[in-house]
């Protein structure tokens, strides 16, 4: 993937104001569509590039007719936890709300509480987040990557994806394990992309 990123980068490069690549996976459960990142590319992002891959992928997330609620997801639930790795989605979460303040998006969070909607309510009233979270932000590429495969295997999920976002064209790099189904969502993705690019959206 990585090499397959690096011509992109030297060919496509990245869009006006964008200062990393970053990716977004799919995952469409028989109860809801499940947004993952960063699935394939930043091994350890920080607190800045988390949270612009954050609006890069509310913005994506908003072209599939589905309002994202973001979870910044760490072991910490809102400093309980003040480990490097919960402080950096902690600062991004405070980066966004000052940056994007319409956005739904709160953390740092467990998974627990960013899914269950009733246990976040009772333990943290003050959340932000209304709602179950759709759009999953992991700490780094290992705990993105893992839950990503393991969501496919174990719930029998329909992938999509990884989708790159930060091109300054569409451009996409399949997984070796896709399938021809997944060619198709892929190819009609970017047709999408290509089309809104054009019309300046």
């Amino acid at each position: 993937f990585v090499r397959h990123l690096k011509h992109i980068g030297d060919i496509i490069g990245l869009a006006e104001g964008v200062k990393a690549f970053s990716t977004l996976s799919l995952v469409i459960l028989s109860h809801g569509a499940y947004f993952l990142a960063d699935t394939y590319v930043s091994s350890n992002p920080s607190a800045e590039e988390i949270a612009e891959m954050a609006m890069l992928t509310a913005r994506h997330v908003n072209r599939f007719g589905i309002t994202p609620r973001i979870a910044l997801l760490s072991h910490s639930n809102f400093g309980s936890s003040d480990t490097e790795s919960a402080r950096k989605m902690r600062r991004a979460a405070e980066m966004l709300r000052e940056t994007a303040p319409d956005l739904e998006v709160d953390g740092e969070m467990d998974g627990e509480t960013a899914l269950n909607v009733a246990y976040r309510e009772r333990q943290f009233p003050h959340s932000f987040l209304k709602g179950q979270a759709n759009v999953l932000i992991f700490p780094d590429l290992d705990a993105a990557n893992i839950s990503y495969q393991l969501i496919k295997v174990f719930a029998d999920a329909l992938p999509v994806g990884p989708i790159l976002l930060g091109a300054a064209r569409p451009a996409h790099i399949l997984a070796p394990s896709v399938t021809a189904r997944g060619v198709v969502n892929m190819t009609a993705l970017s047709v999408v992309d290509a089309q809104q690019a054009a019309a300046g959206k």
